[in-house]
């Protein structure tokens, strides 16, 4: 919830701090752009609400700086 208050206070910001200097707004003039825009918002909303309430089942596999597991690095160890 507050990544998506500061995310809509930072775009209004930047849209405030444009039309206040004059200068030209930095998004899509036409409405497809504009809807794009909004689809990639909501996208990584929804996705980073969906990971957060659902936990990784893989991460015991997954390599580190070595790109060995955590597995593989304890079996390593012994």
């Amino acid at each position: 919830m507050n990544k998506t208050i500061l995310g809509l206070a930072l775009g209004f910001g930047i849209g405030a701090g444009c039309r206040w200097t004059e200068i030209p707004l930095p998004s899509p003039p036409q409405l497809v752009g504009a809807l794009l825009v909004v689809a990639m918002t909501l996208g990584y909303a929804f996705t980073d609400r969906y990971l957060a309430k659902h936990p990784s089942t893989t991460k015991d596999q997954c390599g580190g700086p070595s790109g060995l597991s955590a597995d593989e690095l304890s079996k390593s160890a012994k």
